[in-house]
Formats: C-alpha cells, sequence, structure tokens
C-alpha cells in the first residue's frame, strides 16, 4: 500500500491506495501551514490507526502540493511515520504527459495528476474539471498533450466575496433552489451560485470544444464537483477520486 497526499490550498486529502484499483481510505484534513511537522505526523497515524491501517503495510507515498511552504513539513512528517523518502510531483518525475504550454514550469502539481489520471482511466481528448479553492478546466488533446485551459474562482471564493463585498446579502449553503427563477434573495442567491456555475462550466466546455474541433470526454473532481456537475447539460463523468488514482498510477511509474 502506499499513501498518497493531495495538498490544496484548503484542505489535505490524505489516501491510502493498495497495488491494483482499491482505494482503503480518503480523509480530508484543513491545510494549515503553521503546523509543525510533529502535528501532521500524529494527525496522519491517527487517521491510520481509526481505519486500521498499520504502518509497516505502506511502502512508501508520494504528494501533490500547491502549498510550497508546507511541502518539506509534511515530506518530513511522512519520513517520521514510514522510514522512507516520498515522492513530490515535479521535474524529474516520470508521468507520461506531454505538456505544450508558454512556460511547463509553471503549471501545478494538481493539474498534471488530473490530467495523467484521466488520460490513462477515461482516454483523449479530454477536459478535467477539479473544483476546489479555485476551479481549473483544462484540455489534454488527443496526441495526449496537455494544451492548456481556464481558472476562475472557486465556488466558495465567490461565496465568500459576495457576503463580503455586500451589506444586504447573506452567506447561504450551496444547494440548489427548487426554481431557476427564484422569488426570494436567498434563493436567488443559490440560483446564481449553483445554476450560474453550472452555466459557466457548460459555457466553458462547448467552447473549448469548438476551438480544438472535436468532442472531448469531460471529467470532474474536487471537492464542489459533486454540488455542481449534477445541474450541467453537458455530460461529465464525476470521478471524486481522480487526484489520488492519478497519483497511484505516476507512483507506479517511478516505483523502481
Amino acid at each position: 500500500m502506499i499513501l498518497a497526499l493531495d495538498m490544496g490550498n484548503t484542505n489535505i486529502v490524505v489516501g491510502c491506495l493498495g497495488d491494483g484499483d482499491e482505494i482503503f481510505f480518503t480523509e480530508r484534513i484543513s491545510t494549515d501551514i503553521n503546523k509543525t511537522d510533529l502535528e501532521y505526523a500524529v494527525i496522519i497515524k491517527t487517521i491510520m490507526e481509526l481505519h486500521d491501517v498499520q504502518k509497516s503495510s505502506i511502502e512508501g507515498a508520494i504528494i501533490a502540493s500547491v502549498v510550497p511552504p508546507l511541502t518539506h513539513i509534511v515530506k518530513t512528517a511522512l519520513r517520521k511515520l514510514f522510514n522512507c523518502e516520498p515522492l513530490v510531483i515535479g521535474a524529474g518525475l516520470k508521468t507520461g504527459l506531454n505538456i505544450h504550454l508558454d512556460d511547463p514550469s509553471t503549471m501545478g502539481a494538481d493539474l498534471v495528476v488530473d490530467s495523467v489520471a484521466a488520460m490513462n482511466l477515461y482516454g483523449v481528448p479530454n477536459i478535467v474539471i477539479d473544483m476546489g479553492t479555485a476551479t481549473t478546466v483544462t484540455v489534454t488533446n488527443k496526441e495526449g498533450t496537455y494544451i492548456g485551459g481556464a481558472i476562475f474562482p472557486g465556488v466558495n471564493v465567490s461565496v465568500e466575496a459576495l457576503a463580503a463585498g455586500t451589506s444586504l446579502l447573506p452567506r447561504v449553503s450551496l444547494g440548489a433552489p427548487k426554481k431557476q427563477i427564484a422569488t426570494n434573495t436567498m434563493d436567488a442567491i443559490k440560483s446564481g451560485i449553483i445554476y450560474g456555475e453550472a452555466s459557466r462550466l457548460d459555457g466553458m466546455i462547448e467552447r473549448f470544444e469548438e476551438e480544438a474541433g472535436c468532442d472531448m470526454t469531460v471529467v470532474a473532481t474536487g471537492g464542489l464537483a459533486s454540488v455542481i456537475i449534477p445541474h450541467c447539460k453537458n455530460k461529465i463523468i464525476y470521478d471524486p477520486d481522480l487526484m489520488l488514482k492519478g497519483l497511484k498510477i505516476i507512483y507506479d511509474k517511478n516505483r523502481s
């Protein structure tokens, strides 16, 4: 078994994966750059104990991080727990993904892993939607080359910005109202957030396919995808474990 960590700006997803497709557990913990390596080691150890996974059964670990100040801290925590050197997504690792960007070194680790997973599990060409603190919509063409995409504020960021920037509009829970044409303020905000975000994703998919000149398989993941994707009109595959599966694929490519 291996331990895979997807370190985002808001949460860290910790997953334990077997040699095949089996995922033994996934858990989310808050991203906190003020925690020490010992604190993270205790948290990860506790998660494993809750799921009855023995330390001795972990043969290695791999990290995808978009929080550089925290990467070394978590690496040190994993070393203390498992006496192994964790792999970190970045230069030097084999991924099987060709990247065609103005500056490939600026591509986020999360985008690399998502694209590798989608390419291997769902084929190409594809569009990957990852809905976290930011929402990313990215494209891998039929040759298996990552050619770019778009980034816009995540759903929660938009909700917080709306509440902070207005005097009378309240924070709302993320749930779809019964009607798209709302008749009260709370439902109007929910309609704008849920149906508005779904419409934006539908629009981006259509624009990307038009620019690429072909239909694409669309895959969605991320903490908020389950809230928005059911309201999209395009056919979208929802895979909440896409990142962890991608980390396992990359780990296997670099196992030796």
